[in-house]
């Protein structure tokens, strides 16, 4: 009677799986929620005449972590689009993936899905210019393919689709692999840009430069302005917070559960030994009654009668504890007479 006292292996996996999901999402919520306040708390800098005396002035000559805001412009040389004419970048992003549909065993249906074939990137010396054309001082970027965010320009996209033949289909059919085709594309930091860098500003042997902060900070080259940077972060920093409440509040919900059924498992074990004791004083008051030694009864005898061999089990409780007369005799709505629990109905007893 009443459920098991265990968790099943089912439920103690999704606890442990929404617990693990959790902690993940809270630790990756938590990174996303100080770089967007180391963000907030990030000095803007101004591309203008005063930069270098700016630097010069402050100490170490360094700003950890600044804002700065500007034109891409080239140092020396320059890269040129493969595919497109008259385009010219100081970055350079070139990949190539395949595109094919898998067989999902499980959910038996088609999914779409990439896979890296080949990525070259190629990258030359560029600063940040004013947007004043008037201002000469200009900022460079060092080392930006160390960027956690590297926001480029598609400039070039083709899609080559994979050839179909009779054979192709059959082959691919068994092994469970569709190719779609391979798909080619082109990036590029283009001259002329509005590019938003946030990193550490120091002015090395008379030149400003913008590089990888220390102390964890993300390195950030957008093609967003500020406040529409900032905007993207905090979106992201919401969605994941939706995830950790999410799941967060499966693997409280389901922790109640479990404990729950563990704790009406334990009331309802308790109140069947209490039920029970009151049917053995019940027994026995009613031998003295009738003047019966408790010895003399057998084992199997009825409990209601103590006469008659017991021979019907009580479903859904399970007790074998009444003959069939003593049965019929129950008042409605019929309860077992050891643990008072309602009888669904009755199955004869047959003893060989």
């Amino acid at each position: 009677m009443g459920s098991s006292e265990k968790p099943s292996t089912v439920q103690i996996a999704l606890l442990a799986t929404s617990s693990a999901l959790t902690t993940l999402f809270y630790s990756i919520y938590k990174k996303r929620a100080a770089t967007v306040a180391r963000l907030k708390e990030a000095k803007k800098v101004p591309i203008d005449q005063d930069l270098k005396n700016y630097l010069s002035d402050i100490p170490g000559r360094c700003v950890p972590y600044a804002v700065v805001e500007g034109v891409v412009k080239s140092v020396k040389e320059t890269l040129s689009s493969q595919y497109v004419n008259n385009c010219k970048g100081v970055i350079e992003r070139l990949t190539l993936k395949e595109k094919k549909m898998v067989w999902n065993r499980t959910t038996h249906i088609w999914n779409d899905t990439e896979e890296l074939i080949h990525q070259r990137t190629n990258t030359v010396p560029f600063d940040l210019a004013s947007h004043d054309d008037e201002v000469a001082v200009a900022v460079r970027v060092v080392r930006p393919l160390d960027a956690a965010e590297l926001d480029l320009e598609k400039v070039y996209e083709n899609f080559q689709p994979a050839t179909q033949s009779l054979s192709n289909v059959i082959g691919h059919f068994l092994s469970g692999e569709r190719p779609k085709g391979v798909c080619e594309t082109e990036e590029m930091l283009r001259l002329g840009e509005s590019v938003t860098v946030v990193g550490e500003l120091v002015l090395d042997h008379g030149l400003a430069k913008l590089q990888s902060p220390k102390q964890g900070l993300p390195y950030l080259i957008s093609r967003l302005d500020f406040q529409s940077l900032l905007s993207k972060q905090e979106s992201g920093v919401r969605l994941w917070r939706v995830l950790v409440l999410a799941c967060g509040a499966a693997a409280g919900c389901l922790l109640l559960l479990l404990l729950w059924r563990r704790y009406e498992h334990r009331r309802r074990a308790r109140q069947e030994r209490r039920v029970l004791l009151e049917f053995k004083e019940w027994q026995r008051r009613r031998m003295r009654e009738q003047g019966v030694d408790e010895e003399a009864v057998a084992p199997g005898a009825c409990a209601v009668c103590l006469s008659r061999e017991r021979s019907c089990v009580f479903l859904e409780c399970g007790h074998v504890c009444a003959c069939e007369p003593c049965y019929q005799a129950l008042l409605r709505p019929k309860k077992c007479p050891m643990c008072r629990a309602p009888i669904d109905r009755m199955v004869p007893l047959y003893n060989s």
